[in-house]
């Protein structure tokens, strides 16, 4: 049996303090929250990482803007936008794209969605918009009028019937008793401008904001019609997004004060 020394007990002692200072005076353990983006980290209480959103494609312009916005007000947040007709975005997600917001030109394509149990809670209206006939800066067709559209020769363009902007389209060639014999119809307000802006047509029925968006591309001629046709834009959140938190700010942003103030400046009319 050992005996016990007490000059040995106190060694032992002395060194266990020493260790343990020596510790404290170490590096501080590492405080980072996740890859929020390459040596940084979202601060606390920000939603951090990607949304994808859905938008039609008359937003491409503003919801651009507000997509750098809301990046530069999130740091470690990404903006993923993805542009089509309406009708073609809710196909999409209908099919199982993974969108985590939605925004369409038109009511009708979000109640696809929320009849078949697709969105979380419900949409917000957060715009509205009318249409404008789109013509080169020549006018060579010399439009004045909507009736105009109908004259013979004259190449118009418009979006196809299913798409926001091609029903809005519809709902005014009733209200003006004309009928129109368009020589193409598109998927987008953004193709029909691109047709008027190339000369391959002599005009096309867009929205006021895309003859806005053009600059010196295209002459808008407004015409009395367009008020019988208004469309509304909502958003929402998609019912299967992965970050619901994110896509709930986005919304908040687009809805919110500094929202409305660049769709106005886009000449978005008011909900």
């Amino acid at each position: 049996m050992k005996s016990w020394n007490p000059r040995i007990t106190a060694l032992a002692a002395a060194a266990a303090l020493l260790t343990a200072g020596l510790a404290a005076c170490g590096p501080p353990a590492s405080t980072s929250t996740g890859p929020a983006g390459a040596g940084s980290s979202a601060a606390a209480g920000q939603p951090s990482g990607t949304v994808t959103v859905f938008a039609a494609a008359s937003l491409k312009a503003t919801f651009s803007k507000l997509a750098s916005d809301f990046e530069a007000k999130n740091p470690g947040s990404k903006v993923t936008l993805s542009f089509a007709g309406s009708s073609d975005l809710a196909t999409q997600i209908s099919q199982g794209a993974p969108a985590d917001v939605f925004a369409s030109a038109d009511t009708r394509n979000m109640a696809k969605l929320a009849d078949a149990g697709l969105l979380e809670g419900a949409e917000t209206n957060f715009a509205t918009n009318v249409l404008q006939i789109a013509v080169p800066p020549s006018n060579p067709a010399s439009i004045a009028a909507f009736a105009d559209l109908a004259r013979p020769g004259v190449k118009v363009v418009v979006c196809a019937s299913q798409v926001p902007c091609g029903a809005a389209s519809d709902t005014v060639e009733k209200a003006a008793g004309v009928t129109l014999s368009p020589v193409s119809e598109e998927s987008s307000v953004t193709d029909v401008l691109g047709k008027v802006a190339s000369g391959e047509a002599d005009a096309g029925l867009v929205y006021v904001t895309d003859v806005n968006g053009a600059g010196d591309k295209v002459k808008g001629i407004p015409f009395p019609e367009a008020g019988k046709a208004v469309n509304t834009y909502p958003i929402a959140t998609v019912g299967s997004s992965r970050n619901k938190e994110l896509a709930a700010a986005f919304i908040a942003l687009v809805t919110g004060a500094e929202g409305r103030k660049t769709l106005a400046d886009a000449g978005f009319g008011a909900p």
